[in-house]
């Protein structure tokens, strides 16, 4: 006699949607110089340094210091994400899959701005003239077979003062899971022979001493891999990379009447980034293994 019970078992579903494990806010859009302007491009405008000359006498040629103009340019693109579902999707399911599916194109978007300033921080540049300015090979510390050290972030802050960066100056340093595994091993950053006690109690969501070597300390699975087995590690002050915003982050929601009135969710920004300050970013490659 067959068996037919299963046929009537109950089955009970969530009234909540669980959004898979993704990188749900923009991690790197608050270290960076933001400019709201509704414009395909714009203008980053640099001034050089000059030095000062030593007065020999008495009603002498007042000097002429020339100094260098020069200008980084970014240029605004737009980034976009949509879904739908069916006019009879909302009645039939438990949960709203407009607002998730909404929710879940934000995230979207919000990945895509950290993308954008990843790749212009060691990208090429644009300059005023139109011509593209390459990632200066003297910012970059390591050659991609050196797992991260603390031998390497000394080497990365020697550069900052190499440059002359204020030591005031808010840096922060951009590093991939495996580093900040390396790093929870290092005696220099959980002993308190070289950190104070109340900080270690105090480690940041990424296992990180606040401010240890001068860092604000950032955690991202979207950083450029220059070759397997690589990782493109960034450290950089607020002055490095200019984000230009000519249209935030924004979504839609409406019926499409050529698809049976589907419900379209639509999600776009319009932003560009550019290196304004090579001296200001310091690219430390390193090997992405322990």
């Amino acid at each position: 006699m067959a068996t037919t019970q299963p046929n009537v078992y109950i089955q009970t579903f969530e009234n909540n949607v669980r959004h898979l494990a993704q990188q749900e806010v923009t991690r790197l859009r608050p270290y960076v110089m933001e400019r709201a302007a509704g414009s395909e491009q714009h203008n980053w405008e640099r001034l050089g340094s000059s030095d000062a000359v030593q007065k020999t006498g008495r009603l002498v040629q007042t000097p002429e210091a020339d100094t260098l103009w020069s200008r980084r340019v970014s240029v605004a693109q737009t980034w976009h994400n949509a879904d739908s579902t069916e006019q009879e999707d909302p009645s039939q399911m438990l949960v709203d899959p407009n607002s998730n599916l909404t929710k879940s194109l934000a995230y979207s978007m919000r990945r895509a701005m950290d993308d954008i300033i990843i790749a212009a921080a060691t990208g090429n540049a644009l300059d005023g003239d139109g011509a593209p300015v390459a990632f200066p090979a003297g910012q970059t510390v390591g050659d991609g077979t050196t797992p991260i050290s603390f031998d390497f972030i000394t080497a990365v802050q020697e550069k900052f003062m190499q440059n002359d960066i204020d030591p005031s100056v808010p840096k922060v340093a951009v590093v991939g899971p495996t580093q900040v595994r390396k790093l929870m091993q290092l005696t220099e950053q959980t002993s308190s022979d070289y950190v104070q006690a109340q900080a270690l109690q105090n480690l940041q969501q990424a296992g990180i001493v606040p401010n240890w070597m001068g860092f604000t300390w950032v955690l991202s699975t979207r950083l450029l891999a220059p070759a397997a087995g690589e990782l493109s590690c960034l450290f950089f002050t607020e002055r490095a990379i200019g984000l230009h915003i000519a249209k935030d982050i924004s979504a839609k929601i409406a019926e499409d009447p050529s698809n049976s009135f589907a419900w379209r969710i639509y999600c776009n920004f319009v932003a560009g980034a550019v290196r304004v300050e090579d001296e200001h970013i310091v690219e430390l490659h390193v090997a992405d293994t322990l």
